[in-house]
């Protein structure tokens, strides 16, 4: 069971208690990125990065597996000024290790999340010996349909075969090393710029709410622009690595969200987005069963900073 499912699953049977799905959320997410810190370990496939810059990548990474329900965490027990406390000390965090990652080790375009997680399926053949990656299986091309077929004889056990075609995963693994070893792009003076927006604009977007107010326009639109001037920055994508132009899009796809950030959800979306979730549900067959639940979620999820935010 994923951590995502996990999480819901809890969430259904608490409903009164986000605070609960939450720890468990995190907590999965945790347990992830420690067993995949062992695994690298005993395969002998370390980050192909400096030791230093490898701390700097788990810290990182664990704020952001934590972050939502030290949030929520901090509302319970201290109110909304522990909470906004909180926000702040952990984007400051994020902001500086992000900021050395860019100019101390040049680390180019930082991705999310920042530790790519293991693929155990890939991983997996290279323990039990039986099989040599860099070989090919012995296999039987059909003379009308020209399918791939691996014979009998050398299949692999039962535990550790694949079902794809001959050679896929060996080719997937090989992509996945590539990928993996490969120096992030070096960054000019417009595309460190263009980083370093990015990496600021959550402390410019919580300055500019201490300043003007949550329900100013101001903070919205700071933090639109700074987000867009920075995609703009770096539209020459065609030197980039394949994860660095998906980090891109993932960024730009993400500019979605301001339709769910205030004021613009609230004086805008809100009433918008569940006309359409209602009319879904009533009209759709099946389609309540997801709808309905995401009704009641949307208002809660909208008000966690580091969900529409972070």
């Amino acid at each position: 069971m994923t951590p995502m499912a996990l999480s819901l699953r809890t969430q259904g049977r608490f409903s009164d208690s986000h605070e609960l799905s939450e720890l468990v959320y995190s907590a999965s997410n945790l347990l992830v990125l420690l067993n995949d810190g062992i695994l690298r370990k005993e395969l002998r496939k370390k980050l192909p990065v400096s030791l230093s810059q490898q701390k700097l990548l788990t810290w990182l990474s664990v704020l952001e597996c934590v972050e939502v329900f030290m949030e929520m965490g901090a509302a319970k027990v201290w109110g909304e000024v522990g909470r906004w406390l909180v926000i702040a000390l952990i984007q400051l965090a994020k902001a500086v290790l992000r900021m050395f990652l860019l100019i101390w080790f040049k680390a180019g375009i930082q991705t999310s999340p920042p530790i790519v997680p293991l693929d155990r399926e890939t991983q997996a053949q290279p323990l039990d010996g039986e099989h040599n990656p860099g070989s090919q299986e012995p296999s039987y091309v059909g003379k009308r349909s020209n399918r791939v077929v691996r014979t009998l004889q050398n299949s692999p056990s039962l535990h550790s075969r694949h079902w794809g075609a001959p050679q896929e995963r060996e080719i997937r693994q090989k992509q996945q090393q590539e990928e993996l070893s490969t120096p992030p792009t070096p960054l000019g003076l417009q595309e460190t710029i263009a980083e370093s927006l990015y990496i600021a604009r959550p402390l410019l977007h919580l300055l500019s709410l201490g300043f003007w107010g949550q329900r100013s326009w101001t903070p919205w639109l700071l933090s639109g622009v700074v987000d867009m001037t920075s995609l703009s920055l770096l539209s020459d994508r065609k030197s980039l690595t394949r994860r660095e132009r998906l980090e891109l899009r993932r960024r730009t796809i993400l500019l979605l969200y301001y339709l769910l950030r205030s004021p613009f959800y609230d004086r805008f979306s809100e009433a918008k987005i569940l006309f359409l979730l209602q009319l879904l549900a009533d009209h759709v067959p099946g389609i309540g069963l997801v709808a309905r639940p995401l009704m009641d979620y949307l208002p809660s999820w909208q008000k966690i900073y580091f969900y529409s935010w972070g």
